[in-house]
């Protein structure tokens, strides 16, 4: 399975679990305490870490985890998985663009993409989970989003996005924080006339309205309604990423 843990105010840190095996492996844990608090109610041992960026939102909770799990008795003990371009401390297992990460105990694998353009680094987990298409794209690729700009460039961030969008329409998009509701408010602007965006946002209002989470996406249904992906140029997606900075609808 994989779960929500909801932390800060709109993060969520996705746990891969295993009952049978009694294991998990988390992605981008900023905090600990929720994670250890659904570690305990689950009755799980924590068997790896994920890491996509270095902002603390995403990384911030590895030294307590680490601490935590001294003694894991998974098969490799607690690994650290993040990227080799960012220096997060508790990672060991660095990562580069076609690295492979093996989690056979929780049945899962994933090839590593590097994404740079929310921070210089930032690296995306595309694989198999129970034999379907799942991706973890952390603050590169949101529903109906993109993360801001940081560090890289819009041309990077471009070349980025065009790479998840080109992933097989399946995948199910994993992304690291509930912004969808806003970002569709947005994309309705910048694409008034665009009926599938208006049906999601119709969709996504009723969700949230219920308390309910809007994740995952699809690659299918950010091809059809994320305005970032809707761009026919670099220049284009440029424009339109200051926009959104300065939109307050």
């Amino acid at each position: 399975m994989i779960q929500a843990i909801a932390a800060f105010a709109d993060n969520y840190i996705w746990a891969i679990t295993d009952d049978q095996q009694r294991l998990a492996a988390v992605v981008d844990p900023g905090d600990a305490a929720p994670v250890l608090d659904f570690l305990q109610r689950h009755q799980l041992e924590l068997a790896a870490i994920l890491i996509t960026h270095h902002h603390a939102d995403h990384a911030g909770g590895v030294a307590a985890l680490k601490a935590a799990s001294q003694g894991v008795s998974a098969p490799q003990g607690l690994r650290v998985y993040g990227p080799a371009a960012e220096a997060i401390p508790g990672i060991t297992d660095p990562l580069r663009e076609g690295d492979s990460v093996v989690l056979g105990e929780l049945d899962c694998a994933f090839q590593v993409i590097e994404v740079p353009g929310h921070t210089r680094g930032h690296i995306a987990f595309f694989g198999q989970h129970q034999h379907a298409p799942v991706l973890f794209c952390g603050d590169t690729l949101f529903a109906a989003g993109c993360g801001r700009l940081f560090e890289g460039s819009a041309e990077q961030m471009w070349a980025s996005l065009q790479k998840l969008a080109a992933l097989p329409e399946q995948t199910a998009v994993y992304c690291a924080h509930e912004y969808t509701l806003a970002n569709l408010r947005f994309a309705s602007v910048a694409f008034p006339h665009r009926r599938e965006i208006a049906n999601r946002l119709t969709h996504v209002k009723l969700l949230r309205d219920q308390g309910r989470i809007t994740l995952p996406s699809t690659i299918a249904l950010e091809r059809s309604t994320n305005p970032f992906l809707l761009c026919s140029s670099a220049q284009a997606f440029a424009d339109l990423r200051q926009q959104k900075d300065s939109f307050r609808g």
